[in-house]
């Protein structure tokens, strides 16, 4: 009777998630991703709920989103400034900001985690909030490194979990990568799917494997980047330059190092490291090591690979 039970209550879940559009959004993390993601989401209609600890974060990420709608204004409304002030004033009034994560998502139909690139912590949150968002409500995670299968694991919906990994800048960047674990639900990840087409966006399909599609690809070169110049076989310069006018790159592996962060990159290498150490692609890096610990993290302090100041 109990496994019955069960299975009308899935049934009838799946069944509203596959009629239902994600219309209302919280995003957890008034960061920069999050603030990007919400200025997206509110710029197409959409009802969003962006969630900080801070207040004082979440001021900062009022204030980005509505300088960033301004300089769009400037292109889109260069010769109608009253519709340009109409439009940042409808996409405010879809945004909304609140420090109290757990009452926000008991009325939302996708609850997007935008934090800080540490699993324990995201399991943490998103075990709080499986407890007070309502069966329908589907949980994603916009990591660009960590496992989704291991993040959901904290939680009870394991079929209505998913990755949503937006690129920044988000409003000017068109890929999503949609990532789908074993347990994801086809009704979930056609939600999500049509839920990046509604803002705009162009979704790829991914599964739960390390860096998805895109950092998957994008790390290694740059890790091996490195290590050529750590083999003697060419400069930061030259590779640079080289990656830039031969593949036609806008930027080099050293310059994109830079504009990621150090940090950000040691800490994706580790991971990878740790979950495949048998893999040579994912080798750690004496020369990032060192720059990393000389607390030399790329342009966001100044000096990376190169000086900034």
């Amino acid at each position: 009777m109990a496994f019955a039970t069960h299975h009308i209550i899935r049934t009838l879940t799946s069944s509203s998630a596959r009629n239902a559009a994600i219309k209302h959004i919280t995003i957890i993390g008034g960061g920069q991703m999050g603030a990007g993601i919400a200025q997206v989401a509110a710029s197409t209609g959409h009802t969003v709920v962006l969630v900080d600890t801070s207040e004082d974060i979440l001021k900062k990420a009022a204030k980005g989103i509505e300088g960033s709608l301004k300089r769009v204004v400037k292109k889109k409304f260069a010769d109608k400034p009253e519709a340009g002030q109409e439009f940042i004033q409808n996409v405010m009034k879809n945004v909304s900001v609140s420090t109290d994560a757990a009452s926000t998502v008991q009325n939302t139909d996708l609850v997007l985690e935008a934090i800080v690139e540490n699993l324990k912590i995201k399991q943490g949150l998103f075990s709080a909030l499986d407890k007070a968002a309502p069966p329908h409500t589907i949980f994603a995670s916009n990591t660009s490194s960590l496992p989704i299968t291991d993040i959901a694991s904290s939680t009870a919906r394991l079929d209505r979990f998913g990755g949503l990994h937006f690129f920044n800048p988000v409003p000017m960047m068109k890929l999503v990568e949609v990532i789908k674990t074993q347990s994801t639900s086809p009704e979930t990840f056609d939600a999500l799917m049509a839920f990046s087409k509604a803002l705009g966006k162009s979704p790829v399909t991914c599964h739960d494997t390390p860096g998805f599609i895109v950092n998957r690809l994008l790390v290694p070169y740059m890790m091996e980047s490195v290590r050529l110049v750590e083999r003697g076989h060419g400069s930061k310069e030259d590779i640079d330059m080289a990656m830039k006018l031969g593949a036609g790159y806008p930027m080099g592996p050293f310059e994109l190092l830079d504009y990621v962060g150090l940090d950000t990159a040691k800490f994706i290498i580790d991971g990878w490291f740790e979950m495949e150490p048998e893999n040579p692609l994912f080798a750690p890096s004496p020369m990032l090591n060192k720059l990393v610990a000389e607390g030399k993290f790329g342009k966001k302090n100044g000096e990376g690979f190169y000086k900034y100041k």
